[in-house]
């Protein structure tokens, strides 16, 4: 349990879930949300996509608690605007990456950003061995694949990286900070403001049409409202080192939504290096903090 953040935990039914299993139910989200976002770049591009993501995701925290702003800090304020700003700029860095590249080698590659959250939150050598061997995994998943492959691609799902890193820590100081929702709420209307110039250039009038606003709503739930919401929670019980190896799970689940979505299949290679990624995660999480499986998925 991360120290400090207890106090402010919620009191909701997510407050009594496992956070392993609130982690794992945000990957599975995320990703399956983002194969279903790529379906919509064609008609929005990837700004309009992820406008309507935020948007809904937006429009549905605001419906489950509004939030009050009345006693507020200026520094919880500044806290959750800054959150906003990095949830924007991450979230069209990704879709301007899936754009480009396959949605398994977007994420793996972008995992460096929660990779370098572990490997700076580890006190022991055995956590740079996990850390190291889900590295190898990493590479040999994007080997003989990177070639050929979109170089700006590559370069915006390094940059998405780096600001899902940024996002994991300050996520657990917003779940520190905020009661609930609050904060996350707050943040993902900052971030579909800081969203509206780039949606609405890429998008234009396909934005409002029914069937965009049915399938971004879509990709909004399942991409942003739920994830972000599960993740909120089990940050507050969780530190963001073992968040940040959890989350090393993302690109075997962003392969298979890949696959059964969007028709992206993996040769063996891939298959083996993905095992090689959740290996390491499972490692580092059970032996290199002294839990067991049922403390990981119960807890």
């Amino acid at each position: 349990m991360a120290d400090g953040v207890t106090a402010a935990s919620g009191a909701g039914p997510l407050a009594r879930a496992p956070s392993g299993g609130l982690v794992v139910g945000a990957i599975a989200s995320v990703q399956f949300g983002s194969s279903l976002a790529a379906t919509l770049f064609q008609r929005l591009g990837p700004g309009g996509t992820v406008l309507l993501r935020l948007a809904s995701a937006a429009v549905v925290l605001l419906l489950l608690g509004r939030p009050r702003l009345r006693g507020r800090t200026r520094r919880e304020l500044l806290l959750a605007a800054v959150f906003g700003l990095v949830l924007a700029a991450m979230n069209l860095s990704f879709y301007e990456a899936v754009d480009r590249i396959p949605l398994g080698i977007a994420v793996a590659v972008e995992f460096v950003g929660p990779l370098a959250v572990a490997v700076g939150g580890s006190r022991r050598r055995l956590d740079f061995l996990w850390v190291t061997l889900a590295a190898v995994g990493i590479l040999a998943l994007t080997r003989g694949g990177v070639h050929g492959l979109n170089g700006l691609g590559i370069a915006l799902a390094l940059a998405a990286g780096g600001l899902w890193g940024t996002y994991i820590l300050l996520n657990a100081r917003l779940g520190a900070a905020f009661e609930g929702s609050t904060g996350l709420t707050l943040a993902m209307c900052v971030a579909t403001i800081a969203a509206l110039p780039t949606g609405i250039v890429a998008a234009g009038r396909h934005l409002f049409e029914p069937a965009s606003l049915a399938l971004g709503s879509a990709v909004g739930i399942l991409s942003s409202a739920i994830p972000y919401s599960f993740e909120v929670e089990a940050l507050r019980r969780i530190k963001p080192s073992v968040f940040g190896v959890l989350m090393s799970l993302e690109p075997g689940v962003a392969a298979l939504a890949g696959f059964v979505v969007l028709g992206q299949g993996l040769a063996i290679g891939g298959v083996s290096a993905i095992t090689l990624i959740i290996i390491a995660s499972l490692g580092d999480t059970l032996a290199g903090h002294g839990l067991d499986p049922a403390t990981v998925i119960l807890d």
